[in-house]
């Protein structure tokens, strides 16, 4: 039945995906690729794709086996890249993020577990999807306003917005985008825009009315990014000196994929840059950010703080192998 929805006018109808019926769904979201994937198909109605993401969540939700629910998360989330047109995958993607948004506070304990891993499955195809596309600046910016809008994760000013979700892709992140550079799957791929992929960070962070909400941007994402960034990095892993005067943690995460393959905005112009050099751009982003009219005056002060120490770092590490800093 699934499959004759698929054929017609429509997309598969959701009450073939929230099937209690395993083979049903599994069907539904095989006819829902094919149905997304048609080179003619059009960007649907808002309404549309509303009523089909609302099928494909409680699709996900009927999974009850962890192998099953890794499968349909993966599944799921690879239609972005079957898709053909760009157009059609990212508002494929602004339907995820607005029915997740919704949806999330009607999760239980039991299954969160598992819509965790969904979001996750997301973040990284989305990636691969904007490094298909060769970081096309208006797609990238189409991306951050998907997560920015009213209805999505890291909208500062929409009391719906779970936190948690905000926690969650501020952990995941930069862990998500290294793997996707990594990926073999896309040949020769171009640097990460860096600066442009962290801006619904950058921006959270100065406009969020949550101190934890902020605590935990500066601890999850900025902090282990700059540390991974920082200019004595490639000098003190040759070192048996304290790789830094910071306080220590437990598990830096280095992004090394990401770190060796990104630039600030322009991948074709820029070309890979430099840790050394992109955390200075990043740093004067958060910076300029910070001294926006409507950034908060408490995030304001911490988002300072954290551009200074990691300035004072920086020339001081410089300073200490002969660099010039000028």
């Amino acid at each position: 039945m699934a499959s004759e929805s698929a054929s017609s006018s429509g997309p598969p109808l959701g009450k073939y995906l929230a099937s209690t019926d395993k083979k049903t769904r599994d069907k539904a979201i095989k006819s829902l690729a094919a149905f997304l994937s048609d080179p003619s198909r059009d960007v649907l109605p808002k309404s549309e794709m509303a009523k089909l993401w609302k099928g494909i969540f409680y699709c996900f939700w009927m999974s009850d086996k962890p192998l099953v629910q890794q499968a349909l998360a993966s599944e799921i989330a690879e239609i972005l890249l079957t898709i053909t047109k760009l157009s059609v995958s990212l508002e494929f993607l602004r339907g995820f993020w607005e029915t997740t948004v919704r949806e999330w506070n009607k999760i239980d304990r039991l299954r969160i577990d598992k819509y965790y891993m969904l979001v996750r499955r997301f973040t990284n195809a989305s990636f691969r999807l904007l490094m298909r596309a060769e970081w096309d600046a208006a797609a990238c910016q189409e991306y951050n306003s998907i997560l920015t809008d009213r209805g999505g994760p890291l909208c500062p000013e929409d009391p719906r917005v779970p936190t948690s979700l905000a926690y969650h892709l501020a952990d995941i992140y930069l862990e998500e985008l290294d793997k996707a550079v990594a990926d073999s799957r896309v040949p020769s791929p171009l640097p990460a825009p860096l600066s442009t992929l962290l801006m619904p960070f950058f921006t959270l962070a100065a406009r969020t009315s949550t101190s934890t909400t902020y605590q935990r941007i500066q601890s999850a994402l900025l902090e282990p990014l700059y540390s991974a960034l920082s200019a004595a990095h490639d000098a003190d892993l040759d070192s048996d000196e304290p790789r830094s005067r910071k306080r220590p943690r437990l598990s830096t995460p280095e992004y090394p994929h990401l770190v060796a393959n990104a630039c600030a905005t322009t991948p074709k112009e820029e070309g890979a840059i430099n840790r050394a050099t992109l955390k200075k751009v990043l740093l004067r982003r958060m910076f300029d950010i910070a001294s926006e009219p409507d950034t908060r005056d408490a995030n304001r002060r911490k988002l300072y703080a954290l551009w200074k120490e990691n300035m004072v770092d920086e020339d001081d590490d410089a300073n200490s192998h002969g660099l010039d800093v000028s």
